[in-house]
């Protein structure tokens, strides 16, 4: 693996594997090919589900590189910003469904990496998550000020932001940061049959699931009702809707096939 960032695809799963030694702290280089990788993995007609990983097996990633993003000028600084929220919003937007798998250090804009990812799947043991930019004087560019209250709620998601406190893994999923905590002995296989579940379901209902929740959570109710009957009518004459009403009344295992 010589690139930075490595992708593999089988099974409906694209993994995208970070390796930008030590540390996995992304530059401008490092965005940009994020960028196209994402563009790949959204155009795959094959691709279902894709993992966000990283080859360290300290850090999942430690957001910015601190050391470029101090020699960069101001416009520098502000195109690495816009870059990472570029990619965070084309995980948001997209159709597959992203899965964190978080094995090591995730800090900064790393964590706002997981946190913009759909599920986000963590190892139990002994590494740290939290936005820590407070304490260089900066704030989170990235979405973090937003989405942790949204994912750990308003009281606990400013503390964290304010004071720049790291966590646990543990503390984590005790206060929903993460959605599951998996031992460490057969990490790996507890994320892979994770993901090869969501994989086997259907991706048209799963998408249009997807577009219902992240459009529909932060407007009103009757607003968001609206944007799930959008989302629902455009799957109710697909082959997958009649598989799986079949499969049902067969009482065998439906077969999706996204079409």
């Amino acid at each position: 693996m010589d690139q930075m960032i490595d992708v593999q695809e089988a099974s409906g799963v694209c993994r995208i594997t970070l390796n930008r030694p030590k540390a996995n702290a992304y530059n401008q280089d490092f965005l940009d090919l994020f960028v196209e990788v994402l563009e790949q993995v959204d155009a795959s007609g094959n691709a279902r589900v894709a993992v966000i990983q990283s080859a360290s097996e300290r850090f999942f990633c430690a957001g910015a590189d601190i050391e470029a993003f101090a020699k960069s000028d101001a416009d520098g600084q502000k195109k690495i910003a816009a870059t990472a929220r570029r990619v965070t919003a084309m995980i948001e937007s997209s159709d597959k469904v992203f899965v964190a798998s978080i094995n090591g250090h995730a800090l900064g804009g790393g964590l706002e990496l997981a946190m913009a990812c759909d599920i986000r799947l963590a190892c139990d043991r002994d590494y740290l998550l939290g936005l820590p930019e407070v304490k260089l004087g900066q704030m989170p560019g990235n979405g973090g000020s937003q989405r942790l209250p949204r994912l750990v709620g308003f009281a606990k998601g400013l503390e964290l932001t304010i004071t720049g406190d790291n966590i646990s893994p543990q503390e984590a999923y005790r206060i929903g940061l993460v959605n599951h905590l998996y031992p460490a002995d057969g990490f790996t296989e507890r994320v892979e049959a994770y993901v090869q579940a969501l994989a086997g379901g259907p991706p048209l209902a799963i998408a249009a699931i997807k577009r219902a929740v992240r459009q529909g959570w932060q407007k009103s109710l009757e607003d968001g009702l609206a944007v799930e009957a959008s989302c629902g009518e455009s799957i109710y004459d697909t082959q997958d809707a009649k598989e799986g009403f079949q499969a049902f009344l067969d009482k065998r295992p439906p077969i999706f096939t996204g079409q």
